[in-house]
């Protein structure tokens, strides 16, 4: 069987730190701190533009939040998502170059 690289309209979602809030259930104040300790980056450019974040960030945060509710520290569930990230970004360029 056969499968394609298909690309998902969400490599183009770009949404706000309060729209990120709401889907996430988590809060603006944790998602400042975890970019502010470079775990997540915004798309933000310049300092005191309002913070936009893609689809692989959000993803990022998702991974970290449930980790953390599972007992992981912040910083644990950073660097293990981190790998995770890696690994799946590794396999997909091999799929892609197939």
């Amino acid at each position: 069987m056969v499968q394609y690289w298909v690309e998902y309209p969400f490599d183009k979602l770009v949404v706000g730190i309060g729209e990120v809030s709401q889907i996430t259930g988590i809060a603006t104040r944790q998602i400042r701190y975890w970019e502010d300790k470079g775990i997540i980056e915004s798309l933000t450019e310049e300092e005191g533009k309002n913070r936009r974040y893609n689809y692989e960030n959000i993803k990022k945060m998702l991974l970290i939040k449930e980790m953390i509710d599972e007992g992981y520290t912040l910083d644990a569930s950073a660097e293990k998502v981190k790998k995770r990230m890696e690994m799946i970004e590794e396999t997909l360029n091999k799929l892609k170059n197939k």
